[in-house]
C-alpha cells in the first residue's frame, strides 16, 4: 500500500500505461492489470472493481480507432454482441454490491475466469501458424474455374454475425455481466469466445472486443459512480497513462503472427489469474 501523494500519483500513471497496453495488445480492456493494481496502491476491493470502469473507455476507444483504420474490426459483430452485453452490464453492476466477501469473492471468480480463458486460447496441435490462422493451400488448389471461385465467395448472409448470431449475442451476455459485475472490460470472454465459437480470426476477435469493450463500460460506469465505487483521482490518473498506452499496445497486436499471439495472448490470462487467485486468497483468508 503506497500513502496517498505524487509518488501514487506517478505508479498510477505508469499502471495506467501499462493497463492501455495490455488493453490494446490483448483486446481485454485492461482491468485484469489496473484491477490488482490499484489494489496494491491502496483502494479496497470493491472500490477498486468500479474505479477501473472508467479508465476502460478511453482505452477502448484508443485501441479501437487503431484497429479500424487497419480495417480490423468487424462492425457487424459488435452490432449483435453490444446491445445483450450492455443490458447485462448494468446488472452486473447492480449486482456487485449483494456479492458477499467485500469484494474478495469477485476477485476470486475473476482468477477462475482468466485461467478458463487460458485454457480455451492455447494453440491446438492442429493449428497452423500464419496471420489468419489458415494453412496455405496445395497448388492444384489454385487452379479453380470462375464458377468454383463464384461458388466459394461469401455471401452477405453467411457472415459470421448472421449465421451464428445467438453465439455471439451470449458471448455479449456473459461478457456484459461480468464487466459490471467485476469491473472488467469482459475481453477476457469476448476473445476466446469470438474465436472458439463465432469463428474469427485472433486479430479480429481482439480488435471486435476492444470495440463491445469501451461500450459495455459505460454503463457499468454509470451504475458503479451513482453507488459510490468510484474513486475519480484513480480513474483520471490512469487514463492518462490508458490512452497512450492502448495505441501501443494494438499496433504490436498488428503485427505479431496469429498463432504467436494466440500463444502470448494465453499465458498473459493464466499469469493473471494466478495473481489474481493468489493474492485474493490471502487477502480473504488473513
Amino acid at each position: 500500500m503506497v500513502d496517498p501523494g505524487p509518488l501514487r500519483d506517478l505508479l498510477t500513471i505508469a499502471l495506467g500505461l501499462l493497463t492501455g497496453i495490455m488493453s490494446g495488445l490483448f483486446g481485454v480492456g485492461g482491468a485484469v492489470i489496473s484491477t490488482p493494481g490499484i489494489r496494491a496502491l491502496g483502494a479496497p476491493a470493491l472500490l477498486a472493481v468500479g474505479t477501473t470502469l472508467p479508465s476502460i473507455i478511453p482505452g477502448a476507444a484508443s485501441g479501437t480507432a487503431r484497429y479500424a483504420r487497419e480495417g480490423m474490426v468487424d462492425w457487424r459483430v459488435v452490432a449483435v454482441t453490444a446491445p445483450a452485453g450492455i443490458v447485462a452490464a448494468v446488472l452486473g453492476a447492480l449486482a456487485a454490491d449483494h456479492v458477499p466477501g467485500e469484494g474478495h469473492v469477485l476477485m476470486l471468480m475473476t482468477a477462475a475466469l482468466l485461467g478458463y480463458s487460458a485454457a480455451r486460447m492455447l494453440p491446438r496441435g492442429d493449428d497452423v501458424g500464419g496471420d489468419d490462422g489458415g494453412a496455405v493451400a496445395p497448388l492444384d488448389e489454385l487452379a479453380e474455374t470462375d464458377a468454383e471461385v463464384a461458388d466459394r465467395t461469401p455471401r452477405p448472409d453467411a457472415h459470421p454475425a448472421h449465421t451464428r448470431r445467438w453465439s455471439f449475442a451470449a458471448v455479449g451476455l456473459v461478457a456484459g455481466c461480468l464487466s459490471g459485475l467485476l469491473g472488467i472490460g469482459g475481453g477476457i470472454v469476448m476473445v476466446p469466445g469470438f474465436t472458439q465459437f463465432g469463428g474469427l480470426t485472433v486479430k479480429r476477435a481482439i480488435a471486435s472486443s476492444l470495440a463491445c469493450v469501451g461500450l459495455f463500460a459505460v454503463p457499468g460506469t454509470i451504475t458503479h459512480a451513482l453507488l459510490g465505487n468510484i474513486d475519480w483521482r484513480f480513474a483520471l490518473l490512469l487514463c492518462v497513462g490508458v490512452v497512450p498506452g492502448a495505441r501501443i499496445g494494438a499496433a504490436l497486436a498488428i503485427r505479431a503472427g496469429d498463432r504467436r499471439l494466440r500463444s502470448v495472448v494465453a499465458v498473459f490470462l493464466g499469469a493473471m489469474a494466478v495473481v489474481y487467485g493468489v493474492g485474493e486468497t490471502v487477502a480473504l483468508l488473513g
